[in-house]
């Protein structure tokens, strides 16, 4: 390594379910609109758009199990989603080979700032300020997929304060998780250590200091947090 001039940053790394070691993240990709509820709330037809990507930072991934309410917003909403690891990438990546991709699962939550997010649609600029901030996205620890599979159906949930607000099944993803790694790998050069955020269900909706948040995907991780 380099001498550099400044304190190198601190590689990002995830939690691996019983394990001492952790996952590496080079990349976080979101998908957005992905469950056709959740499209359809959000005003948009499901039927006739292609998937719809877009980034959050390595380092707005958290474990820690809080979420500290950000600055310049008072409408910030919850998103529960299943989570991708990646162990290899490449560019047109063929369907049959899209699972081989894959390292491991997990579940999280993809906060987002929509007041911000709204007035930045109707400018017509893109989403950074509303979705990659700090602590936006906190993930429970990976599964390896080596243990539980690649899941393709299952329950999707999240409850605030023990009341159920998102309910969905992974069977209900317009994009499947092979067709989300194709689709992803003709927009960008994918590789190992790629985080990928497959889409939420419907029944996203505002969070408060001091609610707490519990959510999970069957089969895969839960995940609580608290939000500060």
């Amino acid at each position: 390594m380099p001498v550099t001039v400044i304190p190198a940053p601190l590689p990002v790394t995830l939690p691996v379910a019983g394990s001492d070691a952790a996952f590496p993240v080079r990349r976080v990709y979101c998908v957005g609109r992905n469950y056709a509820d959740h499209a359809i709330e959000m005003g948009h037809d499901p039927l006739r758009e292609p998937p719809f990507f877009f980034q959050k930072n390595p380092d707005n991934l958290v474990t820690d199990g809080h979420f500290p309410y950000p600055p310049l917003s008072s409408n910030v909403h919850f998103e529960v989603e299943l989570v991708m690891a990646l162990q290899a990438g490449g560019k047109d990546i063929a369907a049959e080979q899209a699972l081989d991709c894959v390292w491991g699962y997990g579940v999280g939550i993809d906060f987002t700032r929509r007041d911000l997010q709204d007035g930045l649609k109707k400018a017509g600029r893109s989403w950074e300020a509303a979705k990659a901030f700090e602590a936006s996205a906190p993930v429970s620890a990976l599964v390896p997929a080596a243990m539980i599979g690649h899941p393709q159906q299952g329950a999707i949930w999240l409850d605030v304060n023990g009341a159920r607000k998102q309910s969905g099944d992974l069977k209900q993803m317009i994009w499947k998780l092979p067709e989300i790694v194709v689709e992803l790998s003709k927009l960008f050069t994918l590789a190992p250590g790629d985080i990928i955020m497959t889409g939420t269900p419907a029944g996203v909706g505002p969070i408060q200091r001091g609610d707490i948040l519990s959510c999970g995907v069957e089969g895969v991780a839960t995940l609580d947090v608290r939000v500060v």
